[in-house]
């Protein structure tokens, strides 16, 4: 095959991606506006789209052909795939209204495209995703058809393969259940919401904006860097591309100021992280788990404010002692932009996302919140000539926004295989009553469980998938042992999102340290140390839901101030630095008492009180352990 022919073929093959991309994109935005069709036409659209362009975009073997041409036979068999998994999704959407008249028999040929669609779910989620997730599947799968052979509670009844394919395919309660349903109606218009975000400036301008404002305070790029990431973490879901994407900008200037490099890339990697439970968007998870709850949206983001908040302000206290400990100051001015100049050439962009929380707050579906935030980034652009969005941008935007969504679809279809299996089997309930026993009815220790699980899940795989695997065996536990449900939820997502950041696989800080040119695993133990908070407020939410927005106004007004100071003690335990450094008797004190403080009630917050002010007073006015904040060095300018 000559060059010119190959070159052309590729160019027909992006001609075809583009085409596929924009295609989805319209019949997200048209259902968005217009309405869902029927959930057994809408899902299996959005997922005959997704696999058509992993199918695309993604070669058989990665790794493998990163660096060397695709052979073309290869490709044909992907387009033989690609009919294949158009065939069963579209037999679907057409025979699925037979099934009342055949009393819900399926047919042999719904036996077939079942079959045939769940092996290519599972490939196609393979090449995009790599083999955990669809190991995991398989695993489940196994255990629905040999389970019975298994002898004592882990046993259930016999379940031949018809039976297994008909509930995975000819149901809503297995591949084609909620999480797939929420990345059809709710996510993918986030992820355009986010992409049109990316194609208009915005992600420039509010590192712009962050550099003005921050820029020059003591550590300033740091807590750039926290704002900056805190903001795309939310809207993109995926912290590892956030952290490749600010990270590049923002981990330079905190090594130019002289933040260490390990240290710089896990500010990097836990913001990032953080992002995906930061309100408004939360990633995505956030509408699967209001989904899967039977919950208002807008409930599920209320519940997320004061950890959220707690986290950041944890993390922004941290990064302040960081920067006392080594002197750093800020950026000088001259290399900063200036706010009124920022404001005045980019404000404009900050729009969209009040008209977003604005239609959330006026009760408006997650769906054409996000549809008419999307229009108003198109339309705010157009107010400045240097942000204005042409055709062509927006049809780049998106494409962009639907290929932003492969990675969520093909999560949630593989996903909703392995619910199928839990709850046909009724692993749930046996799996409920197993830990509660193990546990010996102890909610710490069944807690500790389900936490270790959340890790192990999240590792490799995406928030959202981590997420449902774990929420649907450890939920019930939860649930069951008198924990609020929403509060149960809120403890599994966390500890999902937080495995981006927990050794040995920690994905988002092995790209931070990459970009940052640190050791990976020292780098995933730093970010551990600075996302302190997060490991610790999951357990007092569920043993007081009140930092969760479950009380009265002013135990939750009470519980945040007592929380606020908690952080504050707990960063400088962690940093090991308050007025001045801390000797390691000081450091467990204070450890204690920001417990203390975190943990809502009156004894622990007196307690706690007493200790830090204990520790301010001494260090305010006794014997100073460390040279005063005038004696650090200079910067080199």
């Amino acid at each position: 095959m000559t060059d010119n022919t190959s070159s052309s073929l590729r160019d027909t093959l992006q001609t075809i991606v583009k085409l596929v991309a924009l295609g989805m994109a319209v019949f997200q935005i048209y259902t968005a506006h217009f309405g869902l069709f029927s959930a057994m036409v809408q899902r299996p659209v959005h997922l005959a789209f997704a696999c058509t362009l992993v199918l695309l975009i993604y070669p058989a073997a990665p790794g493998f052909y990163k660096h060397r041409p695709y052979p073309w036979i290869l490709r044909i068999v992907d387009f033989l795939l690609i009919g294949l998994s158009l065939w069963a999704l579209i037999h679907l959407t057409i025979t699925y209204k037979t099934l009342a008249v055949r009393g819900g028999v399926a047919s042999t040929a719904d036996l077939w495209m079942g079959g045939l669609i769940m092996v290519l779910v599972l490939e196609c989620t393979r090449r995009l995703m790599g083999v955990a997730l669809p190991l995991i599947a398989l695993v489940a799968l196994a255990y629905s058809r040999y389970g019975d052979l298994i002898p004592g509670k882990w046993g259930h009844f016999p379940l031949d393969l018809e039976q297994i394919i008909s509930y995975q395919y000819l149901t809503m309660e297995g591949l084609f259940g909620i999480p797939l349903g929420v990345s059809a109606s709710f996510i993918f218009i986030f992820i355009l919401f986010g992409a049109f975000l990316v194609a208009s400036g915005t992600g420039e301008f509010f590192i712009q904006f962050a550099n003005a404002l921050a820029g020059h305070l003591r550590g300033g790029p740091a807590k750039v860097a926290v704002f900056s990431s805190a903001f795309f973490g939310s809207i993109s879901g995926s912290a590892v591309a956030n952290v490749v994407s600010t990270g590049s900008y923002t981990i330079p200037l905190m090594k130019k100021i002289g933040y260490r490099k390990r240290f710089a890339a896990a500010v990097e990697a836990v913001s990032s992280t953080g992002g995906q439970f930061a309100p408004p968007v939360m990633g995505a998870a956030a509408f699967i788990m209001a989904d899967m709850l039977g919950v208002p949206y807008l409930e599920v983001v209320k519940a997320a404010i004061i950890p959220a908040g707690l986290y950041f302000f944890a993390l922004f206290w941290m990064v302040h002692m960081e920067a006392l400990q080594q002197g750093l100051r800020g950026l000088n001015k001259e290399e900063l932009p200036h706010l009124w100049p920022v404001l005045r050439s980019g404000g404009h962009l900050m729009l969209p996302a009040f008209i977003l929380l604005g239609l959330l707050t006026m009760g408006y579906s997650p769906m054409k919140c996000g549809l008419w935030a999307t229009v108003a980034v198109w339309i705010v652009s157009a107010l400045k000539k240097a942000t204005r969005m042409g055709i062509g941008q927006v049809l780049k935007a998106m494409e962009n926004g639907a290929k932003g969504c492969l990675e969520v679809a093909l999560a949630c279809a593989c996903a909703g295989i392995v619910i199928g299996c839990v709850t046909q089997t009724g692993l749930g309930l046996m799996f409920s009553g197993l830990v509660i026993e193990a546990a010996g009815g102890n909610l710490l220790l069944s807690l500790i469980l389900v936490m270790i699980a959340s890790l192990i899940l999240g590792m490799g795989l995406t928030t959202s998938a981590a997420y449902i695997l774990t929420v649907i065996l450890g939920g019930p536990v939860l649930v069951e042992m008198g924990v609020h449900p929403l509060a149960a939820h809120m403890f599994v997502f966390y500890y999902a999102c937080l495995s981006c950041i927990t050794p040995p696989v920690a994905l988002a800080a092995f790209a931070a340290a990459a970009v940052a040119g640190s050791r990976p695993f020292a780098t995933g133990f730093e970010s551990m140390r600075l996302a302190a908070v997060a490991y610790l407020v999951p357990f007092f939410f569920v043993y007081s839901p009140v930092l969760i927005w479950k009380g009265s106004a002013a135990e939750i007004v009470m519980a945040t101030v007592t929380a606020t100071f908690g952080t504050l003690a707990l960063g400088s335990a962690m940093m090991g630095f308050m007025l001045h450094r801390l000797n390691p008797f000081f450091r467990v004190l204070l450890l204690i008492a920001g417990l203390g403080l975190i943990k809502p009630g009156l004894a622990t917050d007196i307690f706690a009180a007493a200790v830090m002010g204990g520790l301010f007073a001494y260090q305010r006015w006794g014997v100073k352990t460390a040279p005063t904040l005038e004696t650090f060095p200079k910067p080199v300018k």
